[in-house]
C-alpha cells in the first residue's frame, strides 16, 4: 500500500471514530455572556444566570479572602462577647432593640461574620455592597462596620413603615420595592419564612427583648387572640 493510500485509510478510520462517539461527547459551540465562542466535546455549562434560576436561593457560608470593596481582609478573632458589646452599642446608638438586632444576624448568616452569600451579601447582617456602603460599612467583615450599617438600615425601613416589623423585615430581605410593589409581605415563600425566623427569635422566651427600646417608632407587641392566633400589633 502506497503512503497516499496509507493517509487516506488513516483519515477515513479517524472520522469513523469519531462519528462512533456518544452524542454527549460532540464538539458543540459555545458563546459566552461577552460573545467570545469556545469548541468543546463535553455537554456546555448552564450561564450562572440560568443555574441561579434552577434552584432555590441559601446563604452558602465561605471564608472572606477580601472585602466586597476588593481591599484585603485581614483575619479576624471576634468572639460571641465581642459581637455582643458591637450589637449593645449600636442599638444604644441608633435607638433599636438589642434582641431584635440578634435575632436578625442570627438568621441572616448564623453569627458567622465571614458569612457571604451568593447574591452578594456579607458579614453578620448580610448586607448587599450599594446597601453597606450607603450606611457607611466599605468592609462587610469587619463586624464594627457591618452591626452598626445593619442597624442603621433596620433602622430606616421601621421609620419608613411606621414600626410595622413585618414589613420592615420583609423590606430587609426582599427590597423596599417589592415590599411597595406588593403593598405588603411579599408572597415570596423565602421572604415569608424569613420574617417568620426573625419573629420566632425575636419573641421567644427569654431573648431579652426590650420593645420601648423603639424611640419615634411605635412598639411591637405580641398578642394571642381567645382563638389561639398570634398577633404582632404596634399599637
Amino acid at each position: 500500500m502506497n503512503k497516499s493510500a496509507t493517509l487516506t485509510a488513516c483519515l477515513t478510520l479517524a472520522l469513523l471514530a469519531l462519528c462512533a462517539r456518544p452524542a454527549s461527547a460532540q464538539i458543540a459551540k459555545v458563546v459566552n455572556d461577552d460573545g467570545r465562542r469556545f469548541f468543546i466535546n463535553s455537554n456546555p455549562p448552564l450561564s450562572p444566570k440560568l443555574a441561579a434560576a434552577t434552584k432555590p436561593h441559601t446563604n452558602i457560608y465561605l471564608p472572606a479572602e477580601g472585602s466586597l470593596t476588593g481591599r484585603p481582609h485581614p483575619a479576624m478573632n471576634v468572639d460571641r462577647d465581642g459581637v455582643e458589646k458591637l450589637i449593645h452599642e449600636a442599638a444604644e446608638r441608633h435607638r433599636m432593640d438589642p434582641a431584635l438586632v440578634r435575632a436578625v444576624i442570627e438568621t441572616e448568616s448564623n453569627w458567622n461574620p465571614k458569612a457571604y452569600s451568593h447574591k452578594g451579601a456579607g458579614g453578620l447582617m448580610q448586607l448587599i455592597p450599594t446597601t453597606a456602603q450607603r450606611y457607611g460599612a466599605y468592609d462587610v467583615f469587619d463586624p464594627q462596620q457591618n452591626i452598626d450599617a445593619g442597624v442603621k438600615y433596620l433602622r430606616t425601613l421601621l421609620e419608613r413603615y411606621n414600626g410595622n416589623l413585618d414589613l420592615a423585615l420583609a423590606a430587609y430581605n426582599a427590597g423596599e420595592g417589592a415590599v411597595d410593589r406588593a403593598h405588603g409581605v411579599p408572597s415570596y415563600r423565602e421572604t415569608r419564612n424569613y420574617v417568620q425566623k426573625v419573629q420566632n427569635a425575636y419573641f421567644r422566651p427569654g431573648s431579652g427583648r426590650m420593645p420601648d427600646a423603639f424611640v419615634n417608632t411605635h412598639a411591637i407587641h405580641r398578642d394571642v387572640s381567645p382563638e389561639g392566633r398570634i398577633i404582632f400589633t404596634n399599637d
